[in-house]
């Protein structure tokens, strides 16, 4: 009989203590499936556990449904936009609007970088109901928190020292971070469109409120 390529993998057991490695496996193949497909509706208990090389039902013991795999999935997207935006600010000249201006850069690129997992993360795609799954509200609203609170502090800063003139910090945050986010979603869809060389440094500048004098 010949190979049969798309049997599922045969996963090695577990040694005691070792339990949590399985969870991690299963958001692992979950990653590994968005970043090859692009499409969120490829995450299905069948397909992660195809892939991981484990039953079906052997997830259930890690996560109660598939809403609860993709909450994972994007709490791990949310990590590393952070970690990017922190490596991100940590190379940036020493300077608030030189570390306001990297966090935003680190923001664009790491839509580009991984448009699977942006595109989830953003895009309304993966919108569970809390009243039929495991994922809550509450699930949903502390996503990207982290990532927003570092936009706040860096616009803070810029108010600070002169060289933003926000009046209101947490408002103009969001408004900040709506332009990034449409600008990474338009370049995502629209990527014949002919983009002026400098839009990020004109929606950055606009809605950050820069000063017209880049002096601290």
């Amino acid at each position: 009989m010949g190979d049969d390529t798309s049997a599922t993998p045969v996963r090695v057991r577990n040694r005691r203590g070792e339990g949590d490695r399985l969870r991690h496996e299963i958001v692992a193949a979950a990653v590994a499936l968005l970043d090859e497909t692009g499409d969120e509706s490829a995450i299905t208990l069948r397909s992660v556990a195809r892939k991981v090389g484990i039953a079906a039902p052997s997830i259930y013991r890690h996560f109660p449904d598939q809403p609860a795999i993709m909450l994972a999935v994007v709490r791990n997207a949310f990590a590393e936009l952070d970690e990017r935006l922190g490596a991100a600010v940590d190379a940036a000249d020493d300077t608030p609007r030189a570390r306001l201006t990297a966090l935003c850069q680190g923001y664009l690129g790491f839509a580009v970088a991984h448009p699977g997992r942006y595109r989830t993360m953003f895009g309304g795609f993966w919108m569970p109901d809390p009243d039929a799954s495991s994922v809550t509200a509450e699930d949903l609203g502390a996503l990207g928190e982290a990532s927003m609170r570092r936009l706040a502090e860096a616009l803070q800063d810029c108010v600070t020292a002169g060289c933003a003139t926000s009046t209101d910090v947490p408002a103009d945050t969001v408004a900040l971070w709506l332009g990034l986010h449409g600008l990474a979603h338009q370049r995502a869809v629209a990527p014949s469109f002919p983009w002026p060389p400098d839009i990020e440094e004109r929606v950055i500048t606009t809605l950050a409120h820069f000063t017209a004098d880049e002096g601290e």
